[in-house]
């Protein structure tokens, strides 16, 4: 099959990926399922990291549906050099494969409605059984009151089984189920307070294909978090789970060094290697050094331009309700983790989400699942608990933090307020901009921290600007003129004012104004202006920042594209 070198951006049909996008080849997965599979294996990983392109995969492989078209998509894989071995798995099982993501409802009534949904479609693209003579006359009725929306909740829950059990039955082959997303309903039943009866529900719709099914051959569940044995997957103890932080699969989701070696080669930009890693890399999965594959993505199809492009919904409201709960030790543990501290923290990746606000170890937790953190080396037991040094991955990752960090930290009484420092900043208040700043570097840094690292503060700003997406593009080190800014902000509407930030770091309080207008001078001698005149941008902020410890001093001017450069305000943010 022909190469394409396009970057697919959400595209998560493996047909559709092979035939018209560029494709890191992911199916040594097919080949170790083949190999040795458990009966159900269920794969964790943070949002956007692939999953349903990975069990798209799996279905086009594995299914009988179009069995002889689909063996092309496989032409020039590992898979099919592996040889006719594992080629002759191909369109060898009749497949299921259902995606729950979309099932958030905010009350359970709604939630089995969209269940019912499913399950219809589901049934309607298998009704050559309903047509066969495998089915009884009964069989046939409750076939028709699920594409007929008729069923009621009991037996729908027992849906999913039934139709392993019928294709089964009509192929002479146990089935393959394929289930994507599949924690999504329960936390959302968590959130919108229907946890008991969405967990019976659930309980009780997977356990039964999976619990000591004749008619199952083997089963794939993805999803971000692990939830509780004793909550969902009761006595199931045929479940095989490979998480962040344990268990097989490692590269299946999610970019390699290797895989990433060839991107850069095939999109010819191998000297970007650094800052790929600089900015996407860092996750480790069970030991493996995975980089974010959906950023990686966009940054080739944003012709390498560095930026916050993985932002992460995904169990946010149960984050933001753990660090309300946070104590004194774990704020200072949070704020050393945005200044590129570890943390050692115990991992509870069973946590029972009716018990999350009462485990102390929930909020790591999470924050590791999610896709915030990842584990600096392999977690070890201690007691009866995993145990891991934890950091925050890379520069994206930082900066998308940070918006959850300095939400403890406002809610705290007598914390600077962020949307008016982001305001000040955008509107060329300088004195507010600076008073702020210098709060917020009071408020969350140490001076061991801020001790001459002119990287840290830049990582600082960053963080703090990163909640001006998506109206915003936020920047940093990008080419622009003679130079690399520091950090450029460009809105999506043109009319809105841009700023450019350069720093500098000054080795004592006295030279911090004298800094600051060096920094801004820079920022016009530089030209680090063009990237603005380029986009269409014509009202701009520059700043030339300065610190010195907890303290900053700020030189700012307006640059209109036909007035010239004129020495900047100053200010050092102290409060009269």
């Amino acid at each position: 099959m022909k190469q394409h070198y396009i970057m697919p951006v959400g595209v998560d049909d493996f047909r559709k990926v092979r035939e018209e996008y560029y494709y890191v080849d992911k199916t040594d997965f097919i080949k170790s399922l083949i190999d040795a599979h458990s009966q159900a294996t269920l794969i964790t990983r943070p949002r956007r990291f692939g999953k349903t392109l990975a069990l798209s995969m799996l279905y086009y492989f594995f299914s009988m549906e179009n069995a002889k078209e689909n063996r092309a998509l496989f032409d020039g894989t590992a898979i099919e050099k592996a040889g006719e071995k594992y080629m002759a798995f191909q369109g060898s099982k009749p497949t299921v494969f259902i995606s729950l993501k979309d099932i958030k409802q905010a009350k359970y009534t709604s939630m089995v409605k969209q269940f019912k949904s499913l399950m219809e479609d589901t049934y309607r693209s298998h009704k050559y059984l309903l047509e066969s003579e495998c089915l009884d006359n009964s069989e046939k009725d409750y076939f028709n009151s699920i594409i007929n929306h008729q069923l009621d909740d009991e037996n729908l829950q027992l849906s999913l089984k039934k139709l392993t059990t019928w294709l089964h039955r009509y192929h002479k082959e146990p089935a393959l189920v394929l289930i994507d997303e599949y924690d999504a309903p329960i936390q959302y039943a968590f959130e919108y307070g229907y946890y008991d009866d969405a967990i019976i529900f659930m309980r009780n719709y997977l356990s039964s294909v999976l619990k000591t099914n004749p008619d199952l051959d083997f089963a794939v569940l993805t999803g971000v978090l692990r939830i509780a044995k004793e909550s969902i997957f009761s006595s199931l103890n045929n479940l095989e789970v490979a998480s962040v932080m344990s268990g097989r699969y490692q590269t299946v989701m999610g970019f390699d060094d290797n895989e990433i070696r060839q991107i850069t080669a095939d999109f010819h930009c191998p000297e970007k290697l650094a800052e790929i890693k600089k900015w996407y890399d860092g996750y480790n999965f069970s030991g493996t050094n995975i980089y974010n594959p959906w950023s990686v993505i966009n940054y080739i199809l944003h012709s390498c331009e560095p930026s916050i492009y993985w932002l992460n919904t995904s169990g946010n409201s149960i984050i933001k309700e753990l660090l309300k709960r946070t104590d004194k030790k774990q704020t200072q543990e949070l704020r050393a983790l945005l200044q590129g501290g570890s943390v050692n923290a115990k991992v509870d990746e069973g946590v029972i989400y009716s018990d999350i606000y009462k485990n102390r170890n929930a909020l790591y937790t999470m924050l590791l699942t999610t896709g915030y953190l990842t584990p600096v080396t392999k977690p070890v037991m201690r007691g009866f608990m995993l145990s891991a040094v934890l950091r925050i991955p890379n520069l994206e990752i930082s900066s998308v933090y940070a918006t959850e960090i300095v939400e403890r930290i406002e809610a705290m009484e007598g914390n600077p307020d962020l949307l008016n420092l982001l305001e000040d900043l955008l509107f060329g208040n300088a004195e507010g901009f600076s008073e702020g700043l210098n709060d917020y570097l009071l408020a969350l840094t140490s001076y061991y921290d801020t001790a001459n690292k002119e990287s840290f503060y830049h990582g600082f700003v960053l963080g703090l600007t990163a909640t001006l997406m998506p109206e915003y593009k936020v920047l940093s080190n990008r080419e622009s003129g003679y130079g690399r800014f520091d950090i450029a902000i460009f809105p999506e509407d043109k009319n809105k004012n841009g700023v450019i930030m350069e720093f500098k770091v000054a080795e004592n309080e006295a030279d911090l104004s004298q800094t600051a207008e060096i920094a801004l001078s820079q920022i016009d001698d530089m030209e680090y202006i063009t990237e603005f005149k380029n986009r269409g941008i014509d009202n701009v902020w520059k700043y030339g920042i300065t610190f010195c410890g907890k303290k900053c001093a700020i030189a700012t001017v307006n640059a209109g594209f036909t007035g010239k450069y004129s020495k900047g305000k100053y200010f050092t943010g102290e409060h009269q």
